[in-house]
């Protein structure tokens, strides 16, 4: 991976999140896992609704491009596990989303590009 960026801004009354990388490349269990850009953005405002997005450019799967359909909690399945694209968790006052989550059972539990915000 490369260019790794984070950054917070807090407001009054809005906290705003975000986090990318370039280049990424994650090779588990037998999977290859490859993306130009992963970009996680998170906001939360206070008394309001939180959001979130994430976008993730030229994801593929064992070199199999996967269309990202921009929806919270998107799962691919792969062997042993499954992908979760532009995953969203949302609390009281906030959200996290992780742009990619990567989970195969018994081996691995690995988060790209996580933003979280909150706001009280």
């Amino acid at each position: 991976a490369e260019v790794p960026q984070a950054s917070t801004i807090g407001y009054p009354d809005q906290v705003d999140s975000g986090a990318s990388l370039a280049n990424f490349a994650l090779n588990i269990a037998g999977n290859a896992i490859r993306a130009d850009l992963i970009d996680a953005q998170a906001t939360a405002v206070l008394n309001g609704a939180s959001s979130g997005t994430a976008m993730l450019t030229n994801l593929s799967l064992n070199g199999v491009p996967v269309a990202v359909t921009g929806a919270p909690n998107q799962a691919v399945y792969l062997p042993g596990g499954q992908m979760v694209i532009n995953e969203q968790q949302s609390s009281a006052g906030g959200i996290v989303v992780n742009a990619l989550h990567v989970i195969v059972n018994g081996v691995a539990d690995v988060v790209v590009g996580s933003a979280v915000a909150n706001i009280q």
